[in-house]
């Protein structure tokens, strides 16, 4: 019955860690508020945003001399800027690739700087789950 929920929240967190516009922080905050197990939210929105942070990755390993197309999904201001953040505090910077704002254009960054897939993987996954623990903590089950 709630195989539907956690992978709905896996989809929408996966397309809110591409260049989509889209949030999957209502979704979970409303899959807890009906009563889906917090620690099986946590891991699928985990799962789906750092999975979907790694398509980032490819995009930046593979595919930056596009950038000057039309259909290039970073606009060059947002890479800009996430490339000063990356220059500045390197691989760490990773750990905030949740931003709302220029976090999208870290994990591309990350791409293009070569970082190692295996410590991208790492240092994403880390910021990504903290995020959604501290938004699980924020918004508490009530059991009765």
């Amino acid at each position: 019955m709630f195989t539907g929920g956690y992978l709905g929240l896996f989809a929408a967190a996966f397309l809110a860690a591409t260049v989509f516009p889209f949030y999957s922080e209502a979704a979970l905050v409303g899959l807890l508020a009906l009563g889906y197990a917090p620690f099986w939210l946590w891991a699928a929105a985990t799962a789906g945003n750092t999975l979907g942070a790694a398509v980032n990755w490819v995009l930046g390993r593979f595919l930056l001399h596009y950038q000057d197309r039309k259909w290039f999904p970073m606009p060059k201001r947002e890479l800009a800027r996430a490339q000063g953040w990356f220059n500045r505090f390197g691989v760490w910077s990773l750990l905030m690739a949740w931003l709302p704002i220029g976090g999208d254009a870290l994990t591309l960054v990350a791409g293009v700087m070569r970082v190692p897939f295996w410590l991208f993987f790492l240092l994403t996954a880390i910021g990504k789950g903290a995020r959604y623990a501290v938004l699980i903590w924020l918004f508490p089950v009530d059991t009765g």
